[in-house]
């Protein structure tokens, strides 16, 4: 696992790109991506919790709501500690499941211990190490509104959770079809928007 996978995200989203504009894909920009993920390092290179097995990513839905449930469980986890756990497990889960639905099946899967391993830190709950940060306040405004964005106003993108994490909500909820899921992020999501 690299960098909360990062690696498996950022290679998802290229071979999308690449392949709605093929004439992008020139050498250079490949060779880019591909130096790209080889600079993320290695990251809680510990051994997945052998009962952790999420179905098979060509199972969209059931992935999907499998990656939404422990994003969920993630952020009553990390109250008080920032959601960067919550939010790295929808859009490392995400990407595995658009790159199985995109048909690289075998691409997906390949991920799939380190994605268990991801799951595995992820329940831990927050090290002794780790630092408090204040949580999001409450609030209704959500990424699919013209309202949430005019309040974001000119706020800082910093590396993209911007835009990575509602891509992967809204991506996830849409693939479940799961109004219980749907409901019960609807409550918790303004912990990461």
């Amino acid at each position: 696992m690299r960098q909360v996978g990062h690696n498996a995200i950022f290679a998802m989203l290229a071979i999308k790109a690449f392949r709605m504009l093929p004439s992008a894909a020139t050498p250079e920009r490949i060779d880019g991506v591909c130096k790209l993920i080889r600079s993320f390092t290695p990251w809680h290179d510990i051994n997945p919790d052998p009962q952790i097995d999420p179905p098979s990513f060509a199972d969209v839905a059931a992935a999907s709501k499998f990656v939404l449930q422990e994003a969920l469980d993630a952020v009553d986890r990390f109250v008080g500690f920032g959601q960067g756990f919550s939010g790295h497990m929808l859009t490392f889960g995400q990407a595995l499941v658009e790159l199985a639905a995109m048909g690289d099946i075998a691409w997906a899967e390949s991920c799939r211990t380190a994605f268990r391993k991801y799951v595995t830190v992820t329940r831990l709950g927050p090290g002794p190490d780790a630092k408090p940060r204040p949580d999001h306040k409450p609030s209704d405004l959500r990424p699919n509104t013209a309202a949430y964005w005019a309040k974001r106003g000119d706020h800082s993108v910093g590396i993209g959770h911007l835009f990575k994490y509602p891509y992967s909500y809204y991506d996830l909820l849409g693939r479940a079809r799961d109004h219980r899921l749907e409901q019960a992020w609807d409550v918790k999501a303004y912990h990461l928007f």
